[in-house]
């Protein structure tokens, strides 16, 4: 049986989460704290620390603020520049940039900022979206070491030590009680915490041909070259209240595009708009933990009072853990191809990473799929 938080839906089986002797898990309990934080001294501590960094003779850019064109890193640009801060907007681009990731891209650039873009080699990219999906089971390997390293190798290359992220995902989703209420991202985070699942960037030295020159794009840059520049990050969302619903509400408002429809395996149409490979990278996470993006999007939403614990039980139960046999619309055979996959071959990696202990299984041992390829849990909640 999975164990669930009571106040949320989130399983135990989730990394980094716990859940208490009452049955409530860290995130809840990190959400419980948001009114006893005095936010207003936390806004004069940011407003302190820009100050501190800001350029005062307007030769360089006060802050580099990471953006994939989503509701957050629009919204994070729309506060720096209230606040009277001159941002270089820093773009890692997506493995598979969707269409309507493209037109929220220019819009942030149309927001009147500066901005740059990095295109990592789309061969070596591409190779290392097979060698992430096949061996870690994570096509998105790739992308999360390249989003939390090029924004610091821009801060390097044009000595803009501020950089601003967004929020700090072990305090929003649930992590370990220290990490979750630190205000800094560095590199000891980025290996712990950024998605790499245990797979070094110089692990793929030497894979299918490809070099450490291939590698710069995700690498890290060294201590030398961080203290040279006074490189600090920091969690945006550690000053001030985070919500993902508002962000999206205060970027659609200044020409951040959503979608008409929920999103595959989503329960909202407002993020994770820019990669047509999120949907495989979700439906790996629910193979491998038994839940997927709607229970992450519905836990945030049960914990601000939006819906119901029933509601986004029924909710999860409709979308979480679908086969996804598209993503925004664009076909998995076209999505796949690329990497120079089959859908067969696709569903073999998948069952390969299924963890079979979440899932129901036939008299023989095998899983029980429906006519759509889809997944049954073996239960959804405390029962």
């Amino acid at each position: 049986m999975i164990r669930y938080c009571k106040k949320c839906v989130m399983p135990e089986t989730k990394p980094d989460l716990f859940i208490d002797e009452e049955g409530i898990c860290n995130a809840c309990r990190n959400f419980e704290n948001r009114p006893l934080t005095n936010w207003e001294d936390r806004h004069q501590q940011l407003l302190q620390i820009l100050a501190k960094y800001r350029n005062t003779t307007g030769s360089n850019w006060d802050c580099i603020v990471p953006v994939s064109g989503g509701k957050d890193s629009t919204f994070q640009v729309i506060r720096m520049m209230q606040l009277g801060v001159n941002p270089l907007c820093v773009t890692a681009t997506t493995c598979d940039l969707s269409d309507i990731g493209r037109k929220n891209i220019e819009n942030i650039k149309n927001l009147g900022v500066d901005y740059v873009e990095f295109s990592p080699n789309p061969i070596v990219r591409r190779k290392l979206n097979r060698i992430g999906l096949m061996e870690v089971g994570d096509i998105s390997w790739p992308e999360h070491a390249g989003i939390f390293t090029i924004p610091v190798r821009a801060a390097v290359q044009f000595k803009v030590p501020l950089i601003v992220w967004g929020e700090n995902s072990q305090n929003e989703y649930g992590g370990p009680a220290t990490d979750a209420n630190n205000p800094t991202l560095d590199r000891r985070w980025l290996e712990e915490f950024g998605g790499l699942l245990g797979m070094r960037v110089t692990d793929m030295v030497g894979i299918e041909g490809i070099k450490a020159k291939d590698l710069i794009p995700y690498s890290y840059p060294n201590d030398e070259e961080l203290c040279g520049v006074g490189v600090t990050g920091i969690f945006l969302g550690y000053y001030l209240p985070w919500d993902g619903y508002s962000n999206a509400l205060i970027a659609q408002a200044h020409g951040f595009q959503s979608l008409q429809n929920t999103v595959e395996g989503s329960v909202v149409n407002y993020e994770n708009l820019d990669n047509y490979q999120t949907g495989i990278h979700d439906y790996f996470k629910f193979l491998k933990f038994g839940f997927g993006r709607a229970t992450d999007i519905a836990c945030l939403h049960i914990r601000r009072g939006r819906i119901s614990r029933q509601d986004a039980l029924e909710m999860i139960q409709l979308h979480d853990g679908k086969f996804p046999w598209t993503y925004l619309g664009k076909p998995l055979e076209q999505i796949l191809e690329p990497l120079e996959l089959t859908v067969e071959e696709f569903v073999k990696i998948c069952d390969r990473f299924t963890n079979k202990k979440l899932f129901e299984l036939d008299d023989k041992g095998n899983l029980v799929k429906d006519k759509f390829g889809n997944l049954t849990k073996i239960n959804y909640d405390n029962c």
